[in-house]
């Protein structure tokens, strides 16, 4: 139907007779001309309708003006050099003067205007027409030429492109399962893969030494920003490696694909940082280096104070008083102070203490009362703030603690415009190996409990479960989590001591793993791997800052698909074929 696509028109093609195919982008009626902005994926190219001496030139130019926004057009014409450059876009040195115009189909009133700025939900009820958007187009590009540049990086190192199950056993360890019935097997159920983790390490006992996989992965919990119910990592295993074989070649790796798709120049080398480290200073084990902002303990400085709030967390084997220095920040009205503790009570925060140091260094602060002479000035001093600056108190658990005041890091770099231009990649590494889980009254595994931990013996590991620390690694980007791993455990007894840490028994790690366990007894080699994900790199590509820009049919925050209307409810005929039976909500 074409010969050449809108976008791709230029001045090599001046004085040939084109076919163009596409949608009506913009229509300028001007009476005995008519401009119209025709587009298609690969970009924008004016036609121009005008008076000539041929036959049907007249059904032509009323063709023209009868154009409205988004109708499907086939436009034959010849390319001219423009009188009036447009510089905004590739085609804007050229135009196309139009012999015909035919309507392919037309447009009723759409429900909004690509020029517009719609809500997000009126975006993804019709999100066929948000897609169409040059923008849309070009995030969904960077997203398809990100997973290219991937997949010829791992082809030509000699990774194998392994499908694994949708179909799978429920195992739940971590986030929900997405339960599908077994219509074969009254009242039993396959789940959908939260990620192919078991699949992918069975594959290094198979002897397949390099494997990955474009996945599809699945995980029923709250969505965000940066989260979806389904979603897609490159998923990588590794057989005989350690740390540092893993993460030097997926370093390569994402320097490369962002140089390929972005023309971005990464550093040479990530940084490497210690997950203890991370939280010390960032209170966050997903860091943005781009802030230079740094938490600084002050609990030595306070323990003797009278403030109770301070002195009960300062004297806690596990408490932190951590303090904030924010440069220029005595600026803050008591209202916007107040956002600030609003913020962090989001994150745990029972309360927000503060000081403010004027120009002239008169501290004011609700809780220097509670110091003797001098030794508040001294927490101030040690926290390296100065005429003008603004510094936030935190107190209470260590992990509680670091999470607000990493929470309040990000947003005063933000406020304050302290998010340095560019990228900072870095390696964390040496996350904890679990984590207790007050309600249950039992350990979880912080990765996964797949884990290797950083001891061999399982007698150390047993005695210092508290503080052990796994073989994991995480690569951060800007502030988010591009990729998680670790190397695996490939022995089965200690696989097994793992699960019974975690509280899952003999009969339960039968029943869930038993076919893991079995294979690690049969010369199962050390392995280890990592997830990529994919969403997220291209969000970050792309330049924005939900993963729901870059995925072509994504869910709201709610879970839901606005454009389909899923989920739904399920014919009771239906329900019956599968032996489920829905139970009315209490």
């Amino acid at each position: 139907m074409r010969t050449h696509f809108c976008g791709l028109v230029d001045d090599a093609l001046i004085g040939q007779i084109v076919t163009l195919c596409g949608w009506a982008d913009v229509a300028r009626n001007m009476g005995q001309i008519v401009f119209i902005d025709l587009r298609d994926h690969e970009g924008i190219v004016q036609v121009v309708a005008e008076p000539a001496d041929i036959d049907g030139n007249a059904d032509m130019l009323a063709a023209a003006a009868a154009v409205g926004y988004e109708d499907c057009l086939r436009i034959t014409g010849t390319v001219r050099r423009r009188q009036s450059v447009n510089d905004r876009i590739k085609t804007g040195q050229v135009e196309v003067v139009a012999t015909r115009i035919e309507l392919l189909n037309k447009a009723e009133p759409l429900p909004f205007h690509h020029h517009e700025n719609p809500g997000e939900d009126i975006r993804l009820k019709y999100r066929y027409l948000d897609l169409r958007s040059p923008e849309m187009q070009r995030k969904m590009r960077t997203r398809t030429k990100l997973v290219s540049a991937l997949r010829h990086y791992l082809d030509a190192r000699g990774f194998q492109d392994i499908e694994t199950p949708i179909l799978t056993k429920a195992t739940p360890e971590g986030a929900r399962d997405f339960l599908v019935p077994a219509r074969m097997h009254p009242g039993e159920f396959y789940a959908l893969p939260q990620s192919p983790q078991l699949f992918k390490q069975i594959l290094m006992m198979a002897g397949f030494d390099r494997y990955y996989q474009i996945a599809r992965c699945f995980r029923d919990e709250a969505l965000r920003a940066d989260r979806q119910l389904e979603f897609t990592q490159l998923d990588m295993e590794f057989a005989w490696v350690a740390e540092r074989d893993v993460q030097d070649l997926t370093e390569d790796m994402v320097r490369h694909v962002f140089r390929e798709v972005v023309g971005v120049e990464l550093a040479a080398q990530f940084p490497r940082m210690t997950w203890a480290e991370a939280m010390r200073r960032y209170g966050s084990d997903k860091p943005d280096l781009r802030i230079a902002l740094e938490l600084v303990d002050v609990a030595e400085l306070v323990k003797d104070c009278e403030f109770a709030v301070f002195t009960g967390a300062a004297n806690d084997p596990n408490g932190r008083v951590a303090a904030l220095r924010i440069p220029g920040g005595a600026a803050l009205s008591r209202k916007q102070i107040d956002e600030y503790a609003a913020h962090a009570a989001k994150y745990g925060a029972k309360g927000l203490a503060y000081a403010k140091i004027d120009e002239a260094g008169a501290v004011n602060s609700p809780v220097a009362k509670f110091f003797a002479e001098g030794a508040f000035e001294t927490v101030l001093r040690h926290v390296g703030a100065g005429n003008g600056d603004l510094v936030f108190f935190g107190a209470g658990g260590y992990n509680k603690v670091s999470d607000f005041m990493g929470a309040v890091r990000l947003k005063a770099g933000k406020d304050f415009n302290l998010v340095a231009e560019g990228w900072a990649p870095l390696w964390v590494t040496d996350f904890p190996m679990f984590e207790w889980d007050e309600e249950e009254q039992r350990y979880v595994a912080l990765h996964h409990p797949f884990t290797a931990p950083a001891v061999d013996s399982i007698d150390d590991l047993r005695a210092n479960a508290r503080t052990a620390v796994s073989r994991g690694y995480d690569m951060v980007l800007n502030g988010n989590e591009i990729g998680g791993g670790s190397i695996r455990i490939h022995r089965p007894q200690m696989q097994a001591a793992v699960f019974d840490l975690l509280g899952i028994g003999a009969d339960e790690q039968r029943a869930k793993f038993g076919f893991l366990l079995d294979a690690l007894k049969y010369g199962a080699p050390p392995h280890g791997g990592i997830a990529f994900g994919i969403d997220r790199i291209a969000a970050l590509m792309a330049g924005t800052e939900s993963i729901r820009d870059v995925i072509a049919f994504p869910k709201t925050t709610g879970a839901q698909c606005l454009m389909t209307d899923a989920p739904s409810p399920i014919a009771d005929a239906q329900l019956a074929e599968v032996h489920v039976q829905v139970r009315p909500q209490a």
